[in-house]
């Protein structure tokens, strides 16, 4: 019966202070203090202790982490009773994880309580409670528990009346009596099992079993209408992929608040409805449907369960769990794509069936998939058929609680020759465990079958030895040869690990102390032989029998423990021979341990991958890491922490090539054992595999192909994305997203005669990968006209530009329908439509094209479209500019007595223009004239002379091709007003002497074909230095193709029509004898 914990006042009495609220539901925070002191806190729980439902005798634990500033102080209590006894209640804390627990070891039910956390620290205190219930094997109480909990005489029938039809392991049945279990497992069954039930069970009598059977179902529908309106989808229990196992039915019932009982073999067991508690039993409620799963399988886990709802049984099913494990496991394949693949394994017991699992899906008899076993039972095949990319993955061989895995590797094949067409199917199969599984199947048929004889025997002997009573030597000193083969065989079964702690036994043979007795005359004499142990006779008391075969004494020990380790002696007559027995443990793992490390590792890449193996208390051992094999040390990204109840492996930064089998190795003196895992670092895929097939490319579809990436990231492929981009524009598009087992695309949405560029991406749970792009394909295929004749310049003006044509000399075998005219800026890739697609030009052969005034750009026209599905085009550069802006304000200034510097602030067109320049005017109030003192300046600034008392105006301009913009004007340069002062000093050597420097350096040029082009610099230095023109590291100051000028530190070529063979490097070098200068650039001359 359930003992329940009653929950009382949780606020102590007589506590003052401010109430506040913590963010875990259920915890009660009270502050000591109006302010907390900054970087301080008050104590709180970021994870509460979780109420608990157990069996009783088994180890309950709570566990809170708690924060706070400074670090709170954790105390546990109960609401009745104390938790002083060591013996019952031992609180723990762990500094790594920051858990505090308390355990409760082989719990009673008195311990059924409300439990209470506390923390506390000077700002504040933190609580939060818990109940702990506890269930009591098979509901047997005395009756002052049923006095205390069931005072109602009706509600105690029904708790004990609470109880299952099938009986427990530990209760005996009549001789003759069929096990209610038989019944149980028949009223769930389906009928094409109830041969196979009958079978096991024994019963012969088919016709009695099905009266009887339908009269029972009827009694049991009747007592289910009473919770019940239906039941249905029955589902068995089986392993899970996973590990688990499970059984689900939905189970309509008539009163929500019934209770729900589970037994195993006639006994109740615990279990829990929250997921997240890692209990080893759940019963899940989704809707109408109940699953029940048991985590961390072992062989203990096989029996029958039942689902009762109230006191009514609902439903059973048998789990069995066979014992056996591979003798050839399954080994990696390596096949092509559209071939088959094979994995085989043999078991150490025949099975009619085991569990294929393919990626962590159960796999079943089918198309794809050829699941078969040999005639005895013990090979066991799964053929993947047609295999491809998606294929590709960990598949596994479940048999009970053992399971073994290996990869299926799908390689490319990349042969081309298919002309657009599926690949054929090889006929041939790759993988297979690469052993003579026959052979070994046969040995291990033999051994199975003598192992049966040696129990058929066995029993024999015992039966034998029964009816003989009194046959077994009164002394003691030696027993039958059937005590012998049990006593042998509880040896065998112990060294084996079948029952309890494995032992093993060493001894060393000693001298004989005899007088050189041969040892067929101590084979002789051996019926008189006497067995001593630390130098006294063996008695019937010892665990210990000896045996005779021949001439042959043997003398075997049961079940040895450490106390065993002593020296023997045998002595026959004068002889005698001694030899020493070591007793000692194997090194082992916790079964329950053992089955959670052998669970996959799954991680990211850049993450840190983490295994733990608690190790029970035994002889020191020796503790080891491996990763395929290989033995792992302590050093760099790997960690391995070796403490006295467990060892820790951590391997940081994991890539992909981390991936692998783990294991850990125990080694003692007695042997050595083995567990393993498996490491899968994920990351995401790589690109498809290429090149892309192009199926189909007419004028209304493209049809796409590719291959599955080599590399999946350690992840299956999820998704493939596909982007398009129209050629000649810069947007990618998404056009399709669809699942990994689609590898070609048909794209519908194109138009005749365009190009297209595909972008295919794979996708997996990691993330999406590099793209896989393709070449420019077009939409069907275009009939090209004649090539126009060059288009003409009719007229230009300031906003508008008027061109005219000749039809293509070819119409291409169609009718010409008209014209399609675009443009493109410079530095652009944007092209401009300048007439509607749908309205081509027609004649008169000529357009009116409208240029901004702002623009100053070359623009590339695009004409003729000769049908509505393909044109033709030629290239046309234009210099499309106007009267450029005047320049900015003009600054004077004076530095040197004499002289002016001129500055002014350049034109907006500047950027937009090349060929832009400026002039300089003056006028002096002596002449009254505007004349011009600078023209062709490539600079912003230039010096003048003035004289002392006149007045002086200038004017800068902007030119180009156009002409010249307005003027800006300068503020008047007056008499006396701006003079520098003359200020007398004593005589001071001045020296003007000075290396070449370059005071405004050359320009990047990239003038059209046969138009002009000026280069200037400015360089200044003295005595004048010598300026040189170099073309490409050459010469060209004597080529009379260049006309190159020096005036006054201003450096100019000229060249009157630019062609190709004036693209290069320039250079300007100019020395003196002080030292050298040079500047550069690069002139590009485009067709």
């Amino acid at each position: 019966m359930w003992k329940k914990s009653e929950v009382s006042d949780q606020t102590a009495t007589g506590q003052v202070g401010i109430k506040k609220k913590s963010k875990v539901p259920g915890v009660m925070i009270t502050q000591f203090i109006d302010e907390i002191p900054e970087g301080k806190s008050h104590p709180d729980f970021i994870r509460k202790p979780i109420a608990l439902t157990i069996q009783e005798g088994k180890l309950a634990i709570f566990k809170a982490i708690v924060v706070g500033d400074p670090v709170p102080n954790v105390t546990w209590a109960r609401n009745n009773g104390d938790i002083s006894d060591p013996q019952k209640y031992q609180t723990k804390f762990d500094p790594n994880s920051g858990e505090h627990t308390i355990e409760m070891p082989n719990i009673s039910p008195d311990q059924a309580d409300t439990y209470k956390c506390f923390a506390t620290n000077e700002f504040g205190k933190a609580m939060v409670t818990v109940m702990l219930n506890v269930i009591e094997v098979g509901f047997k109480k005395n009756k002052a528990n049923q006095k205390s909990t069931a005072t109602d005489p009706n509600e105690l029938k029904a708790v004990l009346k609470r109880k299952s039809k099938v009986r427990p392991k530990t209760e005996a049945r009549k001789d003759g009596e069929i096990d209610p279990k038989f019944w149980e497992i028949l009223l769930s069954a389906d009928k094409k099992d109830y041969e196979r039930i009958c079978a096991e069970y024994g019963v012969t009598d088919f016709r009695w079993m099905l009266k009887k059977l339908n009269e029972m179902k009827r009694e049991r529908e009747q007592e289910q209408a009473e919770f019940v309106k239906s039941i249905s989808n029955l589902k068995h229990i089986d392993v899970n992929p996973d590990g688990s196992a499970s059984f689900e039915l939905d189970l309509n019932l008539l009163d929500a608040s019934s209770r729900i009982f589970i037994y195993k073999d006639g006994e109740i067991i615990p279990y829990s409805q929250d997921l997240e508690m890692e209990m080893k039993h759940n019963l899940n409620q989704v809707g109408k449907k109940y699953i029940f799963t048991i985590r961390d399988l072992v062989p203990d886990d096989a029996g029958l369960y039942q689902l009762d709802v109230e006191d009514v049984s609902v439903f059973s099913t048998e789990f069995k769990l066979p014992m056996v494990d591979f003798l050839v496991k399954l080994k990696e394949v390596k096949a092509m794509e559209r071939e088959d693949a094979i994995f085989e394994c043999v078991l150490s017991k025949p099975l009619s069936k085991i569990m294929w699992v393919g990626k962590n899906n159960r796999l079943e008899q089918g198309d794809k998939y050829d699941i078969t076993v040999s005639e005895d039972k013990l090979i066991h095949r799964l053929l993947v058929k047609d295999c491809m990319q998606v294929d590709k993955g960990i598949y596994a061989a479940v048999a009970g609680i053992k399971s073994n895995n290996a990869w299926l590797i799908v390689e490319a094949d990349n042969y081309l020759d298919t002309k657009g067409k599926k690949k054929p199917r090889k006929t041939t199969q790759a993988g297979g465990a690469g052993v003579d599984l026959a052979k070994i199947a046969a040995e291990q048929q033999i051994k199975l079958q003598k192992e049966r004889d040696e129990r058929i025997a066995a029993v024999k002997t015992a039966s034998a030895e029964e009816e003989a009573a009194g046959a077994v030597d009164s002394g003691g000193s030696a027993s039958s040869p059937g005590d012998c083969s049990r006593a042998e065989k509880e040896v065998r079964r112990d060294a084996s690990g079948d029952t309890g702690p494995a032992r093993s036994v060493t001894d060393t043979r000693g001298k004989d102390t005899g007088k050189g007795m041969e040892s067929a005359d101590l084979a002789g004499n051996l019926k008189a032989s006497k067995s001593s142990k630390d130098g006294k006779k063996l008695s019937s008391k010892e665990k210990a029998s000896i045996s005779k075969d021949g001439g042959t004494q043997k003398l075997a020990t049961q079940s040895s423990k450490d106390s065993d380790s002593r020296p023997n002696q045998a002595k026959v007559m004068e002889c005698e021979t001694d030899a020493m027995t070591t007793a000692g443990d194997l090194p082992e793992f916790d079964p329950d341990d053992l089955h959670k490390f052998s669970k996959k590792v799954i991680v990211k890449v850049g993450q840190t991958a983490s295994f733990k193996m608690p190790l029970p208390p035994q002889d020191p051992t020796e503790i080891s890491w491996f990763k395929d094999g290989i033995e792992l040390f302590d050093g760099g990204s790997i960690k391995i922490v070796k403490e006295l109840n467990q060892s820790r492996l951590q391997i940081k930064d994991c890539l992909q090539s981390d991936s692998g089998e783990i294991k850990i190795q125990l080694k003692n003196t007695f042997g050595t054992a083995k567990a393993f895992s498996r490491l899968i670092v994920v990351d995401k895929p790589g690109p498809p595999q290429g090149p892309v097939e192009v199926i189909d490319s007419s004028s209304s579809v493209i049809e796409l192909k590719w291959k599955p990436p080599s590399d999946t990231g350690g992840s299956e492929v999820t998704n493939f994305l596909v982007e398009r981009q129209q050629v000649g524009q810069s947007m990618w598009k998404k056009v399709w997203d669809s699942s990994a087992d689609r590898l070609s695309f048909r794209d519908r949405n194109v138009s005749h005669g365009k190009n297209y560029i595909y972008r295919i991406y794979a996708e997996n749970s990691e993330g999406i990968s590099d793209p896989l792009e393709t070449e420019g394909i077009m939409a069907g295929t275009l009939i090209y006209p004649g090539q126009p004749a060059p288009p003409k310049v009719v007229s230009t003006f300031k906003n508008c530009i008027n061109l005219t044509w000749t039809p293509p000399e070819e119409d291409g075998g169609t009718k010409i329908l008209g014209y399609q005219l675009e443009k493109r800026k410079k530095d652009t890739n944007q092209w401009v439509t300048l007439n509607p697609s749908k309205e081509p030009i027609s004649g008169p052969l000529g357009y009116t094209i409208l240029i901004e005034s702002f623009t100053c750009q070359f623009i590339t026209f695009i004409a003729t479209r000769a049908n509505p599905y393909s044109f033709k085009t030629f290239f046309i550069f234009l210099l499309a500019t106007d009267q450029p802006k005047p320049p900015g304000p003009v600054v004077l200034e004076q530095v040197v007595y004499g002289k002016v510097i001129i500055t002014w602030a350049p034109s907006p067109d500047q950027e937009k223009d090349d060929r832009l320049h400026y002039m300089v005017a003056e006028r002096d109030s002596n002449t009254r004239v505007w004349r011009t003192i600078a023209d062709r300046l490539f600079c912003n600034t230039y010096t003048t002379s003035v004289h002392p008392g006149r007045e002086y105006h200038f004017r800068v301009y902007a030119k180009n091709d156009m002409g010249l913009s307005d003027p800006s004007k300068s503020p008047t340069w007056g008499v006396n007003e701006l003079r520098v002062p003359l200020v007398t000093r004593s005589p001071v050597m001045i020296t003007f002497e000075r290396p070449p420097s370059i005071l405004v350096p050359l320009k990047f040029h990239s003038p059209p074909r046969g138009f002009q082009l000026y280069m200037t610099c400015a360089v200044r230095g003295f005595p004048t230095p010598h300026v040189a023109w170099y073309l490409n590291n050459v010469c060209i100051n004597s080529n009379n193709s260049y006309y190159i000028t020096n005036a006054y530190g201003v450096c100019s070529m000229y060249i009157i029509r630019v062609g190709p063979e004036h693209s290069g490097e320039y250079k300007v070098v100019a020395v003196n004898s002080f030292g050298k200068a040079e500047c550069s650039t690069n002139l590009k001359v485009r067709d």
